[in-house]
């Protein structure tokens, strides 16, 4: 850290010298070097500088605003996040809260440029969404570099909580593991026992197909093979043919958003599944029926930990969403964002204020048991993972659905402590440092 030495012990001659004007511009000099020295101080010493407590807040949306993952979570993410701000009750308490967004464009070394801006100039406390498991990795070590606080609820890979976890970061809504356990699961108990992933090729897709691929081997099923594809394919004929040609029983679709959505009605047109092959969506949203619809998506298994139609709570919930949003139900990464960010106010106010410490909030978020509409009673362990049921749905069929959005049928419900992977066997250093 760069020193300022400031002499304040002036020379026999400075210290006699009865020079009126020569005797102001030493006190000036003076004065002017203190001043530098402590904004020096405060600006090279971010553990200083953030030795304040408050009652003001910025909030960073951070996803992909505008591509293919921008249904799931994009602009309904800023929705979900101030929701949460009014929700809070703090605004009316004297805190001054504010919510800004960025698209990341689903590029690590964009998302780490927000990252960076954010902090230093925006001065944001508080990351959200993170959408694209790629940028969520870069972007958590930036804000942990920082010392502010990430609320995850967009990126799939385990190993947020795993080999990569730090100390600001809580995973919210789901991650690989989890889906891996319910539909993998599901479907390989059920016979189908030969397996074949399409995978999209970035660090999601391998997380999600090492977690499946482990699940289906535990419950004695066989993965024959798997191909790899861009993020962001509207033709993806030869993958999905080579998956047929595999005579799997399982087609496997290790990505997301219209990559997904794509490759369901690609193989539509190939009869995969008129042909006696089960296609299974690791990741499925609630936005993706209406774009499938209904007659081509029926019969899917997905894995959710939040529908809009569960309880009182999630209704009431989503239907004000919608009011706003306009375009869909919140998924369960817009679920997230207004749940996280609830147990991060409750945090704060239980602290007497913001300390503007990530380490400290997050650690304060640990102890705390969550609560509230969407997601129930849960917890946060020690990785970072909050924890919470998850359900295994299936899609309807056209004649069972009886009102708008009506569109999935419970199927089984995972316990928490089944659903998430144990944070003693995730990997994460902290586990190890404790």
């Amino acid at each position: 850290m760069m020193r300022i030495e400031i002499s304040t012990n002036p020379t026999d001659k400075q210290r006699n010298s009865s020079h009126p004007a020569r005797s102001t511009l030493w006190r000036c000099a003076t004065v002017m070097a203190l001043a530098l020295a402590a904004n020096a101080t405060a600006i090279l010493s971010p553990a200083l500088a953030q030795n304040r407590t408050d009652k003001v807040i910025k909030i960073g949306v951070l996803n992909d605003q505008s591509s293919l993952y921008a249904d799931n979570a994009g602009p309904g993410s800023v929705v979900a996040a101030r929701m949460a701000v009014e929700d809070s009750g703090l605004l009316a308490k004297g805190w001054k809260i504010d919510v800004i967004a960025g698209d990341h464009q689903n590029k690590p070394d964009i998302g780490v440029s927000i990252a960076r801006q954010w902090v230093d100039v925006e001065k944001v406390d508080v990351f959200v969404d993170g959408s694209n498991s790629g940028v969520a990795l870069a972007v958590a070590n930036i804000v942990d570099e920082k010392n502010v606080v990430d609320l995850n609820s967009g990126a799939a890979v385990s190993d947020l909580t795993g080999p990569a976890c730090h100390p600001t970061t809580i995973q919210w809504s789901y991650d690989s593991y989890m889906l891996s356990r319910g539909t993998a699961s599901a479907l390989t108990k059920e016979g189908n026992d030969t397996w074949f992933f399409v995978t999209v090729d970035y660090t999601y897709g391998a997380s999600l197909e090492r977690d499946a691929t482990d699940v289906v081997k535990a419950n004695g099923g066989k993965v024959l093979g798997s191909v790899k594809h861009p993020l962001n394919s509207t033709d993806l004929a030869s993958y999905l043919l080579q998956a047929q040609a595999s005579r799997a029983k399982v087609i496997a679709l290790a990505n997301g958003g219209s990559d997904t959505t794509n490759a369901i009605k690609q193989a539509g047109e190939f009869g995969i599944v008129a042909g006696g092959q089960k296609l299974a969506g690791m990741l499925i949203f609630i936005n993706y029926i209406p774009a499938l619809g209904l007659d081509k998506a029926q019969g899917l298994y997905l894995t959710s930990s939040y529908y809009w139609d569960m309880n009182d709570g999630t209704r009431a919930f989503s239907k004000r969403f919608l009011e706003r949003h306009k375009k869909t139900m919140p998924t369960m990464v817009h679920a997230g964002v207004y749940s996280s960010l609830l147990h991060y106010f409750k945090t704060l106010e239980a602290l007497g204020g913001n300390p503007h410490d990530g380490r400290a909030i997050v650690a304060k978020m640990k102890e705390m048991p969550t609560d509230d509409p969407l997601f129930g009673k849960g917890r946060i362990l020690a990785n970072g993972r909050k924890v919470h049921p998850a359900y295994l749905f299936q899609v309807k069929t056209p004649s069972e659905s009886k009102y708008p959005w009506d569109f999935y049928k419970l199927v089984s419900t995972i316990p928490a402590e089944k659903a998430f992977a144990p944070a003693e066997k995730s990997g994460c250093p902290l586990m190890t440092s404790k």
